[in-house]
């Protein structure tokens, strides 16, 4: 099963085979660098984007430079400045690379006119809307309710072998501690 399949099963697996077809027309396989910048701040977006391999970032930057990660994208995922997508104003988010990924990059204005033709197609559009809300909730309450280690251990056990795929100054922005802290929890850990 290919990877666009994959994908669209997991969101709406009664696709009919014609909106599959359509969907696959508007997206392609591009690779990126560890590093590569997908989507940045000051840009009015056009692309979504779905992972097929690898780890990208979403993060803000304040006055200072200051990196805060809003999100980190595993495989299988949408990734992309909803926002401005949505808005068509430019967006305040960059999305990056953390490792070599290989991205479906999708154009989201062919994307919404094929679900205004397409009823299956705009449910799926809304199933997959519903899980960038849920994932959304899910991070909000995780950075609410949890406490620095608990997160940690969320993360590790979301992502594993975390720690051995992206730097840890990355995974301590996420959880929003510093390197030091995450450090800290780690001896903690390791030394039980």
């Amino acid at each position: 099963m290919d990877f666009v399949t994959r994908f669209i099963d997991a969101y709406s697996p009664n696709l009919s085979v014609n909106s599959r077809t359509l969907f696959k027309e508007i997206v392609y396989l591009k690779k990126y660098n560890k590093g590569d910048i997908i989507a940045n701040e000051g840009e009015i977006a056009t692309n979504f984007f779905l992972l097929k391999t690898g780890i990208i970032r979403s993060y803000d930057r304040d006055n200072n430079g200051k990196e805060y990660i809003r999100t980190l994208y595993v495989p299988i995922t949408t990734s992309g400045p909803l926002s401005s997508l949505i808005t068509k104003k430019p967006s305040t988010t960059i999305y990056d690379c953390l490792t070599d990924c290989e991205i479906l990059v999708g154009d989201f204005p062919s994307f919404i006119k094929l679900t205004e033709e397409h009823h299956d197609l705009a449910h799926f559009y809304v199933r997959v809307l519903e899980n960038i809300f849920l994932r959304t909730e899910k991070r909000i309450h995780e950075l609410t309710v949890l406490n620095a280690t608990e997160r940690y251990l969320k993360l590790k056990k979301d992502i594993h072998n975390i720690d051995n795929l992206i730097q840890q100054y990355h995974v301590a922005s996420f959880l929003n501690i510093t390197p030091v802290q995450l450090s800290r929890i780690r001896k903690e850990l390791y030394s039980k």
